[in-house]
C-alpha cells in the first residue's frame, strides 16, 4: 500500500515527537524528532514521512500526498487527540478510499474508546506497533494482524490478540536513513541540544516505575531491551556522513545509563568515532562511568530530578534519594559535564512548602538549565488511575492542553489549588533564572559565541512571549 506517516498539523509550535512523556508547545522552540513514526517508516517500502509541526506545514499543503495514498498513519496523544481526528476527517473527505490508522500511547491503552470517539479512522495499533504497521501495509488480512484494533465491514470494533514486545531489537532497521529521505534537521531545536541534533533510541523500556511516565507504562514496558553496540556504532558513523552538518548525538532512551557496563562499552566506540552526544541519566550514575562518558565525547546529560523533596519521590516511586542526586550533580560538574534539569510540579504530596524546598534544591545544584512541567496524568499511567480514585482531576474531560498549546495544571487538591500550581510554574523559572550567578554565566556562554548569543536572545524573546501566554490562559 501507498503509505504516508503523519505528525499531523496542529496548532503553531507543537512538539509532538517528544511523546516518550509529553507533548506541547515548549517554553523555547523546541522540536524532536518523530521517531515513532520514522520506526515504522523505515520498515514500509515506498513509504514517506511527513512532519508537519517543524515544518510549519499546513493542511493545504499536505493535500497532494494524502489524495495520493492508500493508507495513512498518524500518531496521536491526550493532548493532540481531538485535532488529529479533524486532520483523519478531513484526509477522508478528500480520500474516501484511504485506510487510516492512529499509533501512540493514547490508543494503545484506549483503543475502543479512540476508534468510537473516532469514526474517520479505520484502525489503532496497540503496544509496540512497528511490524503491526507493517503487516497493515503489506495487505495483510486485518482478522490475522496481532496487536491490531479495527472496525470491520459492519462497522463493530474488533481487538485481535496482543503483539508481544520485540526482543531483538536489531532486527528493527535505522531511522537516519529516513531523517534523510523526509526530513531537515535544521528544523529540529532543543535549547539545550547544540543545532543541528540528531536523536535515536538505542533501546526501548525503563526499569523504573515512575507513577508518571507515560511509555513505560503503555508501550515500552519496564525491561530494558537494547540494540547491539554494534549496530549503534554504525548507525552513528552513516549518519555522521550523511548529515555533515550535525553538532550532536542524542540517545532518547529512557534511561541509557540503566545499564553501566553498556552505556560505558558504547561510550568508547563513541570516542573512537569522534562525536559529540548527550543522553537521558538517572541522578544515580557513579562518578567511575561519568568519567568513562565524559572522556569519550558526552557533553549533556538530561536529569529527570522531578522533585527536591525525598517523599514526593517516594510518592512518585521514583527509586531516588536527594543525597545522591546532589552527589551525582556535584560530579557532573567537576567533570565538566553540562546538565539540563527537569522538574515537576504538582506531584502527589506536593504543598507550597514542597515546591519552595524544589525550587532552593533546583538553585543549590543548578544545572546549566531548567524544564519545569506540570504533573501530567496520561490514560494508562498510575498516577491517572491514582487522580481518579482520589478526585484529584478537576476536569474529568481534560486534555491536558489548552487549544493553543500551553500545558495546564489537571490536578487540584484540597490542600493545593490547580491554578496556585500552574502559577508557581512561572515563579520557578523566575526565581531559578533571574539569579546574578545565573544571568551571568549566560552572559558569559553568550560572549564566548556571536552563534550562541543570537540563539540565547532568540529564545529570551521566545520564554517571555511563553509567560505572557501563561498569563492569558489562567
Amino acid at each position: 500500500m501507498k503509505t504516508l506517516f503523519l505528525q499531523a498539523p496542529s496548532f503553531d509550535g507543537f512538539d509532538g515527537g517528544a511523546g516518550a512523556r509529553y507533548q506541547m508547545k515548549r517554553e523555547v522552540r523546541s522540536f524532536w524528532y518523530p521517531t515513532w513514526l520514522a520506526q515504522p517508516a523505515a520498515l514500509v517500502e515506498g513509504s514517506k514521512l511527513i512532519d508537519a509541526p517543524p515544518a510549519n506545514l499546513k493542511f493545504d499543503d499536505i493535500i497532494p500526498e494524502v489524495k495520493n495514498r492508500d493508507l495513512v498513519v498518524l500518531h496521536t496523544s491526550t493532548p493532540s487527540f481531538k485535532s488529529d481526528v479533524k486532520t483523519a476527517e478531513m484526509i477522508k473527505a478528500l480520500n474516501p478510499q484511504v485506510k487510516i490508522g492512529f499509533i501512540g500511547a493514547k490508543v494503545a491503552v484506549e483503543p475502543e474508546k479512540s476508534l468510537i470517539a473516532a469514526r474517520a479512522v479505520d484502525f489503532v495499533a496497540r503496544n509496540e506497533f512497528d511490524f503491526t504497521i507493517k503487516d497493515v501495509a503489506d495487505g495483510k488480512p486485518w482478522s490475522d494482524i496481532k496487536g491490531l484494533s479495527y472496525r470491520n465491514a459492519d462497522g463493530s470494533i474488533v481487538h485481535n490478540e496482543e503483539r508481544l514486545v520485540l526482543e531483538d531489537m536489531d532486527s528493527l532497521p535505522w531511522v537516519t536513513p529516513v531523517y534523510k529521505r523526509d526530513l531537515r534537521i535544521e528544523d529540529y531545536f532543543g535549547g539545550y541540544l547544540k543545532h543541528p541534533y540528531i536523536s535515536f533510541y538505542t533501546g526501548r523500556g525503563c526499569k523504573s516505575r515512575c507513577t508518571f511516565c507515560l511509555w513505560p507504562q503503555t508501550v515500552g514496558g519496564h525491561r530494558y531491551r537494547v540494540r547491539s553496540i554494534e549496530n549503534v556504532v554504525a548507525e552513528v558513523k552513516w549518519a555522521k556522513q550523511a548529515f555533515p552538518q550535525n553538532k550532536e548525538f542524542f540517545f532518547d532512551d529512557d534511561t541509557l545509563t540503566d545499564n553501566l557496563p553498556r552505556v560505558e562499552a558504547l561510550a568508547k566506540e563513541l570516542g573512537k568515532i569522534g562525536v559529540t552526544w548527550s543522553c537521558n541519566a538517572k541522578a544515580n550514575v557513579p562518578r567511575k562511568t561519568l568519567a568513562v562518558m565524559r572522556e569519550n565525547g558526552l557533553r549533556l546529560l538530561l536529569v529527570g530530578y522531578e522533585s527536591g523533596n525525598q517523599q514526593i519521590l517516594f510518592n512518585i516511586k521514583k527509586g531516588m534519594r536527594v543525597e545522591f542526586a546532589r552527589r551525582f550533580t556535584k560530579d557532573c560538574h567537576e567533570l565538566g559535564i553540562v546538565i539540563h534539569g527537569t522538574f515537576i510540579l504538582g506531584l502527589p504530596g506536593e504543598t507550597k512548602e514542597t515546591i519552595q524546598e524544589t525550587l532552593n534544591f533546583a538553585k543549590e545544584i543548578n544545572p546549566h538549565t531548567i524544564q519545569v512541567s506540570l504533573a501530567a496524568p496520561y490514560p494508562g499511567t498510575f498516577l491517572y488511575r491514582q487522580a481518579k480514585e482520589n478526585g484529584w482531576l478537576y476536569n474529568e474531560e481534560i486534555d491536558l492542553l489548552t487549544q493553543e498549546g500551553t500545558q495546564i495544571a489537571p490536578l487540584n487538591y484540597p490542600h493545593l489549588s490547580h491554578t496556585e500550581i500552574f502559577a508557581s510554574v512561572e515563579d520557578f523559572y523566575k526565581k531559578f533564572y533571574f539569579r546574578p550567578s545565573k544571568i551571568a554565566s549566560i552572559l558569559a556562554e553568550m560572549i564566548a559565541s556571536p552563534q550562541m548569543m543570537k540563539r540565547r536572545l532568540r529564545e529570551g524573546a521566545e520564554f517571555f512571549s511563553f509567560l505572557r501566554q501563561r498569563h492569558d490562559t489562567a
